[in-house]
């Protein structure tokens, strides 16, 4: 058993649809008969092929589904008339045979109206995921707008910082240096003179 494809839709495969759905059509069959055509061919449900047919193929083929409803009347006339042709040739009888192929569009039918509820539920749970999807990348972005924010003013208060630390640098420096300069001063007003016993000693200006 083949599992049913959910991926999105080809240009090749909306063309087989559309020339599927066409001849069937003109021959006087059903879409749904079309669709479950398509279905087996492309491993897909008939309610996915009825969904894409009325979402999106047939409106791309509008003037192709007016000539093939013309010539499906042309070819019902046609069989009209040979089968009229067919019962005035043969002896009338009064077997009357019955159709059965109305039973089974009725079933086909109410299968087709249960898995496009089933494709229903399914599109509705991939829009709920969306919008879920959506709010959160909405939170992400606001989260990301914020970190943006206080990422500016780290770098704000960094500058900052830096602008205080060369000020800190520079004021140490002066006071190094006037320091130095103090020393020097000192150190120039010191005079050294023999003693009695012709040692030097220390003598201040």
């Amino acid at each position: 058993m083949t599992s049913t494809r959910q991926d999105a839709w080809t240009q090749d495969e909306d063309l087989l649809l559309a020339e599927v759905v066409l001849r069937h059509i003109r021959e006087g069959g059903t879409q749904l008969g079309a669709f479950e055509e398509v279905g087996r061919t492309l491993s897909r449900t008939a309610a996915a092929c009825g969904f894409r047919w009325n979402s999106y193929v047939r409106k791309q083929y509008k003037s192709g589904i007016e000539l093939a409803k013309k010539q499906r009347k042309e070819l019902k006339k046609q069989n009209n008339g040979e089968q009229l042709q067919e019962k005035q040739a043969e002896p009338e009888t009064t077997e009357i045979t019955l159709s059965k192929s109305p039973e089974l569009q009725l079933r086909d039918v109410i299968r087709f109206l249960e898995e496009y509820e089933k494709t229903e539920k399914e599109l509705q749970s991939v829009v709920k995921e969306n919008q879920s999807l959506n709010n959160q990348i909405s939170k992400l972005q606001d989260q990301v707008k914020a970190l943006k924010a206080e990422n500016n003013t780290l770098e704000n208060n960094i500058q900052l910082i830096e602008e205080d630390y060369k000020a800190l640098i520079e004021i140490m420096e002066r006071a190094r240096k006037m320091v130095v300069l103090q020393e020097d001063e000192r150190s120039k007003k010191v005079k050294f003179q023999m003693d009695r016993n012709g040692n030097l000693e220390r003598v201040e200006k």
